[in-house]
C-alpha cells in the first residue's frame, strides 16, 4: 500500500530539510526521505546571518570565527579579521542536519530513514517512489510512496537526478575529503588558533582548489579538494594536520564526497521534478560554501512547488533557479574567475595572499560573504581592487601567464 503526499522531498541535509519545514509549514502533505546513515564532509561555515534568515539556534554554532588566515604555498600568511560586522559561524554537520531534519518533523513533514531506489510516473501523473529502508533496527524494508511533486536534494550524486535527468546532466566538481580530530587543549597561537579558519592556498596540498583548517570547539575539521585525478587527499590532509599542530590529536571521522561547483542550467524537469541545492550545483566556486546557499535553495524550491500546486503551472517551478540566479548569480560568476585565474599555479597563489593583505579587500571580501551579495556603496573600492588585481597579473613572469 503505498502513502500519497503532496510532495516528496529526497535528502535531508541543509537544503531538503529546509524545504520539507517550509512546505509543511504552509499546509502541504510532506515525506523527507534520508538514510540518515552519512555525514557530508564540510567545513561547516555559515556567515552569521544564517542564524537570522533560516532562525537557527545559537546552540548549534560549536564555534565562531572572527579570522581567517590565507596561506601561500612559500609559508607566507596573512590574517584578515572580520571585525564587529560579524562573524562566520561554524557547526557539525554530524548535528546539524538531525537538528533541521527535527524542524521539519516538528513543522508536520513525516520522515522517512531510507535511500532513494526507484522512481517511476503513475498514471495519474504522480510520481511512485520506491525506497529501501536503511534503519538498523529494522533492516530489509521497502517502502512504496506516491508524491504529485518531488524535490531532488540528495546531493553531488543525486539519484533523483540520475533517475529523472539526461545522463550528462550534472555540474562539474571536486572531490572533498577532510578529517575531524580532536582540537588541542593547549594550542600554540602561531599555527592554531580556536577562533581563525585557515585557508592553505598550495599546490602541494590541492593544485585546483585549497586546503583548510576550521575550528569546531572541542574538534577542528582538517581537509581539502581537489579534481586532478590521482591527488592523494589523504596525504595532504595529513600534511595540512602537521602543519597546524595536529597531528597527534585522535581520529574522530574521516569523510569524502564530490563537491560541484557551477549551477546547473535547469533544475526541473518542465512536468513534476525539481533539483535543489548540491544537486543543483548550488555551492559557490574558489571558497566551496554551500551551507547557506542550500538553505536558501530550500526555501526557494519550496515556495517554487507550492506555486506549481497552486496553479497547476509546470512553469512555476523554474522560478527557483531564476531567483537564486538573480541574488547571487553575479558572485557566482566573480568566484568561478577568480578560481580560474587565481588557482592555476603556486606563483598566482602567492600573488593573491599577497593580494589578501590589502584592507580594501580584506573589507570588500567580508561585506560580501557575510552580507552575500556583492558590495555595490563602494564603487571606488572595487576600483581599487581591480587595478590591483591588474598589478599582480602585470607582475608574473612569462611562464606564469
Amino acid at each position: 500500500m503505498k502513502s500519497n503526499f503532496d510532495v516528496a522531498v529526497i535528502g535531508g541535509g541543509p537544503c531538503g530539510a529546509i524545504a520539507a519545514e517550509r512546505l509543511a509549514q504552509s499546509g502541504h502533505s510532506v515525506v523527507l526521505v534520508d538514510p540518515d546513515n552519512k555525514i557530508k564532509p564540510c567545513g561547516g561555515a555559515i556567515p552569521s546571518r544564517a542564524l537570522k534568515d533560516f532562525e537557527i539556534s545559537e546552540d548549534q554554532l560549536v564555534a565562531r570565527a572572527n579570522a581567517a588566515r590565507v596561506i601561500a604555498p612559500s609559508g607566507n600568511a596573512v590574517e584578515m579579521r572580520i571585525g564587529d560586522i560579524g562573524f562566520v559561524g561554524m557547526v557539525d554537520r554530524e548535528t546539524f542536519d538531525p537538528y533541521l531534519r527535527a524542524r521539519a518533523e516538528q513543522a508536520g513533514a513525516r520522515f522517512v530513514r531510507g535511500k532513494l531506489a526507484g522512481m517511476d510516473t503513475g498514471q495519474n501523473g504522480s510520481l511512485d517512489l520506491k525506497v529501501d529502508g536503511t534503519d538498523p533496527h529494522n533492516p530489509g524494508t521497502t517502502e512504496h510512496l506516491n508524491a504529485r511533486m518531488v524535490i531532488g536534494a540528495d546531493g553531488a550524486n543525486s539519484a533523483v537526478r540520475r533517475l529523472m535527468f539526461p545522463a550528462k546532466k550534472k555540474p562539474p566538481y571536486v572531490f572533498a575529503y577532510h578529517e575531524i580530530v580532536e582540537s588541542p587543549e593547549v594550542p600554540d597561537p602561531d599555527i592554531f588558533q580556536r577562533d581563525r579558519c585557515d585557508v592553505v592556498y598550495d599546490g602541494r596540498i590541492s593544485p585546483d582548489f585549497y586546503g583548510w583548517v576550521f575550528p569546531h570547539g572541542g574538534q577542528t575539521s582538517v581537509g581539502c579538494g581537489s579534481a586532478v585525478k590521482g591527488h592523494n587527499l589523504r596525504d595532504a590532509t595529513s600534511d595540512l594536520r602537521d602543519r597546524a599542530g595536529l597531528t597527534g590529536q585522535r581520529t574522530i571521522r574521516r569523510e569524502g564526497a564530490p563537491l560541484p561547483l557551477k549551477p546547473m542550467r535547469r533544475w526541473d524537469n518542465g512536468q513534476n521534478v525539481l533539483l535543489a541545492g548540491d544537486a543543483a550545483g548550488t555551492v559557490a566556486p574558489s571558497s566551496g560554501e554551500g551551507i547557506y546557499y542550500a538553505m536558501l535553495c530550500g526555501n526557494l524550491s519550496a515556495d517554487a512547488v507550492a506555486e506549481c500546486l497552486a496553479t497547476g503551472q509546470a512553469s512555476a517551478l523554474r522560478q527557483a533557479r531564476r531567483r537564486f540566479m538573480a541574488e547571487h548569480g553575479r558572485i557566482f560568476f566573480v568566484l568561478g574567475i577568480m578560481q580560474a585565474v587565481w588557482y592555476r599555479s603556486d606563483g598566482l597563489r602567492e600573488r593573491f595572499v599577497t593580494m589578501c593583505a590589502d584592507p580594501d579587500v580584506q573589507r570588500l571580501t567580508w561585506e560580501s560573504y557575510l552580507n552575500k551579495r556583492l558590495v555595490r556603496r563602494d564603487p571606488l573600492g572595487h576600483i581599487r581592487v581591480f587595478f590591483k588585481d591588474l598589478a599582480q597579473l602585470a607582475g608574473l613572469p612569462a611562464s606564469q601567464k
